[in-house]
Parts: C-alpha cells; structure tokens; sequence
C-alpha cells in the first residue's frame, strides 16, 4: 500500500534564542492537512507528519523566527506539498510576509526575500498568527535543540515520512539521534518587539 502524496500542510514554527542575541536554534512541525475539511490538522497537538529541530549556533530571535519558516518551507516543498498555511507565534514575520509591516532590519531582509520566493513556488499559502501557547509543538522541538547541543548532540535532527528521525548535522562524536523528546509544557523564548532583535 503507497501513501497518498501530501498535497496541503500546516506548518508550525518557532524561533527561540537564550539571550538575544544568543544561542539560538529553530523547532517546525508540519502537519499532513490534505483532504481535510475540518480544523482538526491546525489543533495544536495535531499529529505530526515531519519536524525539525535545529540549534543555529548564536543569533537573534527574530533571525531564527525567519529561518525556521524557511527550513520549514523547504521540507514541505520537498514532500511535494502545493498548498501551505503557516500558524506562527510571531506576529512580527506574519505581519511582514503578509506586507502589512516593512521589514527595516537588515539581518531580517534576506531571508524575508527568499521566504517570500519559496512562498512563490506554492499554489496557495496564508498565514496567521497564533498565541504562544498553541505553539508549544514547535516550541519544545527548538528548545530540545538547544538543550541536545548543550550535552554535545547533533545541531540538526529531521523527522520525516516514512522512516525514523535521521541526523542531518552533528558532532562525529554524537552519533545518531533517534527521535527528539517534546519537554513539557511552555518554555521562555523572547518575544518580538521591533524587528531590531
């Protein structure tokens, strides 16, 4: 039996940086929501179909919201999904993908334009903004990032259909992870302000 091909996704994503600038890293979520009619794919505990969890090294919060819609983007487009919506807890990236907000900082500009062609590529997409707390999905796979490299583990974990998690980046020494614990409950990120950060 094949698996029906992914043609809409919801991704989920999350930037979070200790400090900001600080370390920093990326957590997405995508979730299979073709066919479906009903709400159930955007839930907050949706099922997942593929996630990333990835340490960035040192960098602003704002940097790592962006890049983690972008990774996300790219995996989703890599599945062969046509048609994307984004649920962020950013309001700052939902604001300026959406062009109701300039995008000032010049960190931010580059990858604001390449989100935006990735975007290009999709026959439909949106996205909204969402409370912190329906993010945690994402939220905990940034922060399980952060902590792994702490205790010297891979900086990059990808979960993807049909197989188990692999490594895409990590130390030699680390060897290979398996799949990446969700901590519970919310853990402290710093929030948007400006785009300065």
């Amino acid at each position: 039996m094949t698996a029906s091909p992914v043609r809409r996704v919801v991704l989920r994503a999350d930037g979070a940086a200790r400090g900001n600038p600080g370390p920093a890293a990326i957590g997405v979520v995508l979730i299979d929501a073709t066919g479906s009619v009903s709400a159930a794919p955007a839930a907050p505990d949706a099922a997942p179909l593929a996630t990333i969890s990835e340490a960035l090294g040192r960098t602003t919060n704002n940097v790592a919201e962006y890049t983690a819609v972008l990774r996300g983007l790219e995996l989703a487009r890599d599945l062969g999904a046509r048609e994307v919506d984004l649920l962020l807890d950013s309001q700052l990236v939902v604001e300026q993908l959406s062009g109701r907000w300039r995008v000032r900082d010049p960190k931010l500009a580059p990858l604001w334009t390449e989100v935006r062609r990735l975007l290009a590529g999709f026959e439909r997409w949106s996205a909204r903004h969402v409370p912190r707390a329906q993010n945690r999905a994402a939220d905990a796979l940034a922060n399980a990032a952060l902590d792994r490299v702490e205790r010297g583990g891979p900086a990059s974990v990808v979960s993807r259909p049909p197989g188990p998690a692999s490594v895409v980046q990590g130390s030699p020494a680390s060897g290979p992870a398996s799949v990446v614990p969700r901590p519970p409950g919310p853990a402290s990120v710093p929030r948007e302000g400006d785009d300065s950060g």
